[in-house]
């Protein structure tokens, strides 16, 4: 059974060494058997902290990244991609320490950055793209890491919104680290398929053997379950592909501002967030076949 996790983003923001340990074991008392670490800024977590309280709870870490404003891969200053490489590799450094086996999250430029490309200049900007990735995929290659890439929808980038897109902008670097166990390969998060796809399970399976990571959430950001996706064609497409790799439910809290703002989460998505977690656990289970469906998750 694929392990079933939620991101400590549905509760707060930032994740850090101080409130890691409350939240953590929250996590696990809700039944989850993984949790998704967002490292947004350097050294908000550590291995030293995080790993006595992932053996404690024996949660199945995964780690993700933040593409705040000022980080960038493409069209951007050299001094600012340095900078978002180093970043990505402090990702990778934490992934490694505490045990995890991916990072992911939207690489390639600040969510939100949006801007009008022809067919010439997307070329350039994915070559651009791979020559910026590819020592952050070295890095990866060295640390036993996978980087997974996530394609997001056209609000949030113009510059990889499918998995098309994203299998494309990777190009070579899939030939030589792409692959089942390589150290790159693409993210999907049923939100951006929902917006993009014209078939989420097709994207899947086009995603194939370099499918890395996969979050889920309902179509409208909430619980999976009761939404308009169609959840067991999206799980056969996993089964077909072999993800044996865990299902992250992804939402964000309302509460706070700058996390609200970034995600556009502008009313709340649950009576409560940990409505919302275990409605989309409840789901999940029932749909995995490990447990049977409450009240609140066959909503």
């Amino acid at each position: 059974m694929r392990p079933l996790g939620v991101n400590t983003w549905v509760w707060t923001s930032p994740l850090t060494d101080a409130n890691a340990p409350e939240l953590l074991h929250h996590v696990a008392d809700l039944g989850f058997d993984a949790v998704e670490l967002p490292l947004e800024d350097v050294g908000d977590l550590s291995p030293a902290v995080l790993r006595p309280l992932l053996d404690e709870t024996a949660l199945v870490p995964c780690v993700v990244g933040a593409m705040a404003p000022g980080r960038d891969l493409v069209a951007a200053p050299p001094e600012r991609v340095r900078s978002t490489q180093d970043y990505l590799r402090a990702c990778i450094d934490l992934a490694h320490g505490i045990g995890a086996a991916a990072v992911c999250g939207p690489f390639t430029a600040s969510t939100g950055r949006v801007w009008r490309m022809g067919t010439l200049e997307r070329e350039t900007a994915y070559d651009e793209l791979r020559t910026h990735l590819a020592p952050v995929v070295d890095h990866a290659a060295q640390a036993g890491v996978r980087i997974g890439i996530e394609p997001l929808n056209r609000y949030e980038t113009s510059l990889v919104n499918t998995v098309a897109q994203g299998l494309s902008a990777l190009g070579p670097l899939l030939d030589t680290h792409g692959g089942p166990g390589g150290a790159v390969g693409l993210a999907l998060d049923t939100y951006h398929l929902n917006i993009e796809e014209r078939s989420s399970a097709d994207a899947v399976r086009a995603a194939g053997d370099h499918l890395v990571h996969v979050q889920v959430c309902g179509s409208d950001r909430g619980a999976p379950g009761g939404d308009q996706t169609d959840w067991p064609a999206l799980l056969s497409a996993l089964d077909e592909v072999g993800y044996d790799g865990p299902l992250v439910l992804e939402s964000f809290t309302a509460d706070n501002a700058s996390i609200a703002t970034a995600a556009s989460i502008w009313r709340p998505l649950a009576p409560t967030q940990d409505d919302l977690a275990r409605d989309g656990l409840a789901f999940l289970r029932h749909l995995s076949g490990s447990g049977a469906p409450t009240p609140g998750g066959s909503r």
